[in-house]
């Protein structure tokens, strides 16, 4: 490519602003996750740089010709179906803006389809591996540690801070899955979020949707257990370099992590990994798999899936209905191992 035909620099920074203005409408306007602004501003990006690079077209001529073009370059890269949707899905959000913003002068996006998504059952554990998951939290009475100068083994009353971060681990992992919290629910809570008179938490889901949810008699326990014994503990670790890389609000924060700001996602998915690995459990566990774990075993239950439905937040009851598919999915393996006739 010669240098005449390479994007100028200015048709680069009009890209930024506009994934930039694309990003502040995704997370103020429409309430999405940190998560999925980021994953459609990739997408938006991905976008504007073929339109610039191999359609060779402004921004104004975007048609569906140049979206299946775009899409048909990420499917001959390698990306799956499920990966596919996604980026259309992505897509027809940027376009339907680009249209509101008058940065277009038409949705093009309603047209764009993508490859359909293989029904791909998630992993759910049983209700035993759920309760030595859970079990896996090192007991919060007992965690030793090594004193550094000496490399002697220390008592757990010595450790204050090992045995906040164990009452922790244990509110966290007991409230997603007797919630079913998706793990950006669960960070975002704030103290007030819990009401033990009622055994509710009260979050805000996807699209900024607020909903309350039940909360489970030994998940309330573990939580009063945290703010009383564990949650002082690391709320004196703060320090004031902490405050200026973004734990603003940590002081109303329901979870705290190490350095006493709010806890991430990163070190839910750290404390998971760690109860898995004692439980000796072989499959990966994610914060997802409790939710859709505690989903299937409502619907085993007996729970209805309006119910469910409610339960999780989904805003469509198509996807409460791959719980019925769990269950019978797991009904069909225990009748195949057991059943002499199966």
């Amino acid at each position: 490519m010669t240098a005449a035909s390479e994007p100028s620099e200015e048709a680069e920074n009009s890209r930024e602003a506009v994934v930039s203005a694309f990003a502040e409408h995704l997370r103020l306007e429409r309430g999405r996750s940190e998560h999925t602004v980021r994953a459609y501003g990739r997408e938006a990006a991905s976008l504007l740089e073929h339109l610039a690079a191999v359609e060779r077209i402004e921004l104004v001529e975007l048609d569906v010709a140049a979206l299946r073009s775009w899409l048909a370059e990420r499917a001959e890269s390698g990306a799956a179906a499920s990966t596919l949707a996604r980026s259309a899905a992505a897509a027809r959000t940027f376009t339907t803006w680009l249209a509101t913003t008058g940065r277009i002068p038409q949705d093009v996006g309603g047209r764009l389809k993508a490859p359909r998504r293989g029904r791909h059952l998630p992993t759910v554990l049983s209700g035993d591996q759920a309760a030595d998951l859970l079990d896996g939290v090192a007991d919060p009475g007992s965690v030793p540690r090594r004193r550094p100068e000496t490399g002697e083994t220390a008592g757990p009353d010595e450790d204050p801070l090992q045995h906040a971060i164990a009452l922790r681990d244990t509110a966290v992992l007991e409230l997603l899955y007797s919630s079913g919290l998706r793990v950006s629910e669960l960070v975002a809570l704030d103290r007030h979020g819990i009401d033990p008179s009622q055994g509710t938490v009260r979050v805000r889901g996807k699209g900024d949707k607020e909903r309350v949810v039940p909360v489970g008699i030994p998940a309330l326990e573990a939580v009063q257990r945290w703010e009383q014994e564990g949650r002082p503990v690391l709320a004196a670790q703060t320090r004031p370099a902490a405050r200026t890389r973004g734990t603003a609000g940590a002081g109303k924060a329901l979870f705290l992590g190490v350095r006493g700001g709010r806890l991430g996602d990163r070190a839910v998915r750290t404390l998971i990994d760690r109860s898995a690995t004692r439980a000796g459990l072989t499959k990966h566990i994610t914060p997802h798999t409790l939710r859709h774990s505690a989903a299937t075993h409502l619907v085993e239950g007996g729970a209805d899936l309006r119910s469910v439905q409610d339960f999780l937040g989904h805003s469509s009851l198509a996807t409460t209905q791959i719980y019925t598919h769990v269950s019978a999915d797991r009904l069909r393996k225990t009748i195949d191992q057991a059943h002499p006739r199966a």
